[in-house]
């Protein structure tokens, strides 16, 4: 599907809407955020994959990260031709594979393992991407015990966040 918009601006982040009917066009009746592929004026080349969120009103907002951005040499205020499809390759549930030392580190941990399945499950993906995008072992093996600590409760950052 291919419409024009202008490029808006929510908070710091750069995003075009999506009305009702052209996200109906897209994926009929999803509720959630929808994994497109997109381009702005023609670019970049292959499309880029993101998600377009809900608004709430039936309406989303596709949001266009910097490289995107760059790519189509657009920036907040454009007017700009906005090609976007539904991800077919788009498969849910988590990219990464656990750790198996984490894995079995929560399994020997009845409290750490209640925290983790209560998560939800965007925040135990983006979890699991965390530890695969880990260099070494030991950066590996010091991030599995500060997620343990925070999943038993300890009030510490981790990842960017203050937990508990």
């Amino acid at each position: 599907m291919k419409f024009t918009a202008q490029i808006e601006l929510r908070g710091i982040n750069p995003y075009v809407m999506v009305s009702e009917a052209r996200a109906q066009q897209i994926r009929p009746d999803w509720k959630r955020p929808i994994p497109v592929m997109v381009q702005v004026n023609g670019q970049p080349e292959p499309p880029a994959r993101v998600n377009m969120m809900p608004a709430g009103d039936g309406s989303f907002l596709l949001y266009l990260n910097g490289p995107i951005r760059k790519a189509s040499v657009t920036t907040v205020g454009d007017t700009v031709e906005v090609s976007v499809a539904f991800d077919d390759s788009y498969r849910g549930g988590p990219e990464h594979a656990m750790p198996a030392e984490f894995a079995a580190r929560l399994d020997a941990n009845p409290v750490a393992k209640a925290r983790w399945d209560q998560l939800s499950p965007s925040l135990q993906k983006e979890m699991l991407r965390y530890f695969a995008r880990l260099k070494s072992d030991e950066a590996r093996t010091r991030n599995i015990e500060q997620a343990l600590n925070v999943l038993n409760g300890a009030k510490d950052r981790f990842m960017a966040r203050a937990w508990n």
